[in-house]
């Protein structure tokens, strides 16, 4: 651990030295305007992926980079904690999951079940009068792996799956004590995942940063605590594209 915060305390003064600022939001993400040109760079321990508004942008980023530690220049990247990256002539980046997600359900042996259209099963009403009363019943359902299928969907959810958010935090609600109501419909969620195995998002150059939000809200539908459940609330500041 020590290590690793020295590390990171060597790449903040080694960034602030060439003069970028941290995201607020991300640590790890750091920008930089310099002769009106925009670089952008994410680390993620000793990788570093980044972009530039332009040709020289990028090449003064790369040689200040060089310059500080022994660096391995490996192009243009295709492939990013999972993410497939798809880069068109005019600047739009694609980013998809397609081989996380069969990779996925391979391990949860639901790469042979039917798909399904939706994230949740229509009209369904998970309630925590489901869980599990007895230790019997709480002991059966450890054997299933719940928090770890949900895991996995939470990563798909905040990268490329935003259609996932208001199912995954529906069945983080019970990851504490699942039944089997709850365990074959975060199936059914994995099975959407197969329908939409193709999906990815699309970041289109030239547009704004203007974010817009959606909410459908079903007025008292949470069967324990009898407020509003809002379906489907996301930010989308890219666009879902199949």
């Amino acid at each position: 651990m020590q290590g690793a915060h020295n590390w990171a305390e060597n790449l903040d003064k080694t960034f602030q030295g060439h003069g970028y600022d941290k995201s607020c939001t991300d640590p790890q993400i750091r920008s930089r305007v310099l002769n009106n040109k925009l670089t952008l760079i994410s680390t993620w321990t000793n990788n570093i992926l980044g972009t530039s508004s332009t040709a020289e942008g990028e090449k003064l980023a790369k040689y200040e980079l060089g310059s500080s530690y022994k660096i391995k220049d490996i192009g243009e990247e295709k492939l990013i904690l999972g993410m497939h990256i798809t880069q068109s002539k005019n600047g739009d980046v694609t980013l998809t999951q397609k081989a996380y997600s069969e990779c996925m359900l391979k391990y949860f042996k639901i790469n042979h079940c039917a798909p399904t259209s939706t994230p949740l099963p229509p009209g369904s009403l998970l309630s925590i009068d489901d869980c599990p009363t007895t230790s019997q019943k709480t002991s059966e359902m450890a054997k299933t792996p719940y928090c770890k299928a949900l895991g996995s969907l939470m990563w798909l959810q905040v990268t490329t799956h935003p259609d996932l958010t208001y199912a995954v935090n529906i069945l983080s609600r019970f990851s504490h004590n699942p039944s089997r109501s709850h365990w074959n419909t975060l199936k059914h969620t994995l099975a959407y995942v197969k329908e939409t195995i193709d999906y990815g998002i699309t970041y289109r150059g030239g547009g704004t940063l203007n974010s817009i939000g959606y909410i459908d809200s079903d007025y008292v539908g949470c069967k324990d605590t009898r407020r509003s459940t809002e379906k489907n609330v996301f930010i989308i500041v890219g666009r879902l594209v199949s």
